[in-house]
């Protein structure tokens, strides 16, 4: 039974998910990073909110460790890269506490219209200063939304309800949806000219990273109001506190800091700012709603290999694991049988998948093949971190689908290409069976059983009788043998099931036997 581990504080209902599916689950909340080295390597994923930090140092020891869940939406407590390096999925919740997080930017965007705070803490002081806290009307006020993603879109929705006209920017946003969602597109220095608030709904990348900077607050309204609900590090928060003194911003709404817990910050004590504790997914809904997905995430991906909001693997339903089961293994035996061909360094990886297979949810495919050509030369490569071990050695990898059929309804092609040669061979399946059918354009038909041995020769007469001959003293037995050529006479191939692993003496027997050009033992 798979073992997860929850070091932070989730709904009690996650350990019985867990359970109902498979999962044995231990709680150990407020774990030292030393506490958490020492118990990690027994535990094939672990669950956690913010307060855990899983770095580098820590992974180091989870040689076991299978999946990271985070239940939220934020990584930034989690090494993803380290993580992916060593083939571990992390998996986040960017739906379950969507509209919790969108109500609060709304509540904070009330609240800074009309200086409720401020206006709380003098009522309860004894003061009545009724004329010191003129508010402002939502209505009618243009609302600029800085990243219209699962949460700014749901804010929009909000907004156009209360009459708002709403902008958005956000590089992925389509035409189609902007009219969708009832918003008008517009590219970042047009919002800041034209809205009277603005809120931010974009992670911290190092495209977004200081967003708001003092060039960006000189090209907005003189009277803005600013709400950050999304990620400390969007704002420069000097430039945003200058432009606060000026009063070219009339106010602000931050409910997320640079470094958090934020014990100082140069907005507190100011009236016209509201501020906030990282608010903006603390609801019973909203921590009920993610500790449930995540717990139903990595159960699905720990018992059935079913991949949900992964960070870093591409997503797979159960119901895909499930059909594309027989094409993993065909995609496994092709990348294999590539890997194990290939003896110089890999320059790149073609694949194409034509027909049906054309048709289906490929990216686990190719994750697998690139899996599998790596592994002879790479004990640690799997699907999580094979794509990443392309780009960091330059191996160039492209994926094209064809799916008008060829001679067969689903094909797979697989063509590696080194500073020496490039090589190509495709496979089909025949019902849920993997058949190679092509190798360097020679047409067979072969099923690969777990000891293979390959051989590449001149079509020459004789040569399947030495070959038999060779076996036969070499106490061998030859299980099927396939055979292929271009052309009579000419280049031809020789795939051999034998019934155990070949020795080098044998192979070498083999090798020296006339028109033999190449000759290697392999496995599935």
């Amino acid at each position: 039974m798979p073992r997860v581990l929850i070091s932070d504080a989730l709904s009690p209902r996650a350990v019985e998910i867990f359970a109902e599916r498979g999962v044995d689950a231990d709680v150990k909340t407020g774990l030292s990073a030393d506490e958490l080295k020492k118990i990690i390597g027994t535990y094939d994923g672990l669950a956690v909110r913010s307060a855990t930090k899983v770095t580098k140092a820590l992974l180091e020891h989870a040689t076991n460790l299978k999946v990271i869940g985070r239940a939220g939406i934020g990584v930034d407590n989690i090494d993803v890269p380290a993580a992916t390096q060593r083939g571990i999925v992390v998996m986040n919740t960017p739906f379950g506490n969507s509209i919790t997080a969108a109500e609060h930017a709304i509540a904070l965007m009330f609240a800074l219209a009309r200086q409720i705070p401020a206006a709380d803490r003098s009522t309860q002081a004894g003061k009545w200063e009724k004329s010191r806290f003129m508010g402002v009307e939502l209505t009618s006020k243009v609302l600029g939304i800085i990243g219209c993603g699962n949460i700014g879109s749901i804010v929009a929705d909000r907004a156009v309800g209360l009459k708002m006209k709403v902008l958005a920017y956000d590089p992925f946003l389509s035409t189609e949806r902007a009219v969708s969602l009832g918003v008008e597109k517009v590219e970042l220095n047009e919002l800041l000219a034209r809205a009277d608030f603005i809120t931010l709904h974009t992670p911290l990348t190092e495209a977004t990273r200081n967003i708001i900077d003092a060039k960006a607050l000189a090209r907005t309204k003189k009277g803005v109001r600013l709400i950050n609900c999304a990620r400390g590090g969007l704002i420069v928060e000097e430039d945003l506190k200058a432009a606060l003194d000026s009063g070219h911003v009339a106010g602000a709404a931050i409910d997320v800091f640079p470094v958090e817990p934020a014990k100082e910050s140069p907005f507190f004590g100011r009236d016209n700012v509201v501020a906030t504790p990282h608010l903006g997914a603390a609801t019973t809904e909203a921590q009920e709603n993610v500790a449930l997905q995540i717990a139903e995430q990595m159960s699905d991906y720990l018992t059935t290999g079913a991949v949900v909001n992964a960070l870093n693997m591409p997503s797979l339903t159960a119901e895909e694991a499930v059909r594309l089961k027989p094409y993993v293994k065909l995609a496994q035996q092709l990348g294999s049988f590539a890997g194990q061909l290939t003896t110089y360094e890999l320059k790149g990886v073609d694949i194409a998948y034509e027909g049906h297979a054309a048709e289906l949810n490929v990216n686990p495919l190719t994750a697998v093949i690139l899996t599998a050509i790596l592994a002879p030369q790479l004990d640690t490569v799997n699907m999580v971190n094979a794509a990443v071990i392309c780009r960091e050695r330059d191996i160039r990898v492209s994926e094209t689908r064809v799916p008008s059929l060829s001679n067969y309804q689903t094909l797979i092609r697989v063509t590696v290409s080194t500073e020496r040669f490039t090589r190509s061979l495709a496979g089909t399946l025949f019902g849920d069976e993997p058949r190679i059918v092509d190798i360097e354009g020679i047409a067979l038909e072969a099923e690969l059983g777990e000891y293979m041995l390959f051989v590449r020769n001149k079509d020459k007469p004789g040569f399947i009788g030495n070959l038999g001959r060779t076996m036969g003293e070499a106490g061998i037995n030859i299980a099927t043998l396939h055979l292929g050529r271009s052309a009579p006479g000419e280049d031809a191939i020789c795939l051999v099931e034998v019934d155990e692993a070949l020795s080098d003496d044998v192979l070498e027997c083999v090798r020296a036997l006339p028109n033999v050009v190449q000759a290697r033992a392999m496995r599935f």
